[in-house]
């Protein structure tokens, strides 16, 4: 695969996954979602925290490593802030922040 083609490729990629998340914003945009669905949503955040934790500790290649001190931090950190601000946005950024100083410091 030539370099052009793989640009292309990446071009029309991101170009379809903007458009489909554009589309349902733009769709429901002007529309009031019923309860149920509000409650469900608020589920996401957690959800995904918790997918990619389990994913983190549970892969394989990663498991023979055992989990880090930058990973415990940054985990830890997201949950002080998680806990503090009731916010999925400060805690992921916080996780994050802490999980990437820690690993570029040691």
């Amino acid at each position: 695969m030539s370099v052009t083609e793989a640009l292309t490729l990446v071009a029309i990629v991101g170009a379809a996954t903007y458009a489909m998340r554009a589309g349902m914003i733009l769709t429901l945009a002007d529309r009031q979602l019923p309860e149920p669905a509000v409650r469900a949503l608020r589920n996401v955040g957690p959800a995904v925290l918790a997918a990619l934790v389990v994913t983190l500790v549970a892969n394989p290649e990663e498991t023979m490593n055992g989990v880090t001190l930058a990973e415990v931090a940054g985990l830890t950190s997201a949950g002080v802030v998680a806990l503090r601000y009731r916010s999925l946005v400060p805690a992921l950024a916080a996780g994050m922040i802490v999980f990437w100083l820690i690993r570029w410091a040691v």
